[in-house]
């Protein structure tokens, strides 16, 4: 598949680099919107930009943080305590040390009795906050699994052929299996895509991206969300080196 790629010597360049792109989209958003919508992603590899950009004030690029709003691309089914929680990750990084409204933080809900209940809610706190058409989030962050799948879109999920659902409760192959997951109908509207992909680990997959047809149906969750907008892959050598 195509890949606009940025290949960096390391994690911190990778997300200096993501950092820098990522205020740029969001004063252009800003100017022409009002307001920045992100939808972030779970795991290590962010977590790295977040710090970047919680310290961003430091370093002359001042955020608007009443203009900015937090969403998530998918959620571990664990409470925002949990060490593995996607929200708990952010807040630690970022949320918790930075002058963001409350308002503004839009986590996914996993208090409810069945995940089914909360994938619901969030999509209702969605369309209040975006209105009836499909979002298109001004940024959307992604990472990519060592077998293909990205947000909490794995490889033969259901979810990866919703056409109605913004937001779906599903069982991953992996711990914890409950999570909620935004789904393609809304991933494949964002005006600007990275996907984050760090570590050794994820060259055989990144290297098996680079060799799909484009047009062949793959068997690739990451290959499945093609945005309308923009799409960039911030990789470090050790993940995306030739």
């Amino acid at each position: 598949m195509k890949m606009d790629t940025r290949v960096f010597p390391d994690l911190d360049a990778l997300s200096r680099a993501a950092l820098e792109e990522l205020l740029r989209i969001m004063q252009e958003a800003v100017r022409e919107r009002g307001r920045f919508a992100i939808a972030l992603a779970g795991g290590r590899t962010p977590a790295s930009l977040y710090a970047l950009w919680a310290d961003a004030k430091n370093h002359g690029a001042p955020t608007p943080w009443d203009r900015v709003h937090l969403f998530w691309s998918d959620e571990r089914y664990v409470g925002h305590d949990d060490p593995r929680s996607n929200y708990g990750i952010a807040r630690k990084a970022l949320v918790a040390r930075v002058p963001i409204p409350q308002a503004n933080v839009h986590p996914m809900p996993t208090g409810a009795a069945q995940p089914t209940e909360a994938a619901q809610a969030y999509e209702a706190e969605l369309r209040k906050f975006f209105g009836a058409a499909p979002p298109a989030f001004d940024l959307q962050l992604l990472g990519l699994g060592i077998e293909g799948h990205t947000a909490s879109l794995f490889p033969g999920s259901p979810a990866l052929e919703e056409q109605r659902r913004w937001v779906a409760a599903v069982e991953a192959p992996a711990e914890p299996p409950q999570r909620l997951t935004l789904t393609p109908v809304v991933l494949n509207q964002g005006r600007n895509t990275f996907f984050l992909v760090a570590g050794r680990e994820k060259r055989e997959i990144v290297a098996a991206l680079r060799r799909e047809s484009e047009s062949q149906p793959s068997p690739y969750p990451a290959a499945r969300i093609r945005p309308a907008g923009r799409v960039l892959w911030f990789l470090d050598e050790a993940a995306g080196g030739c």
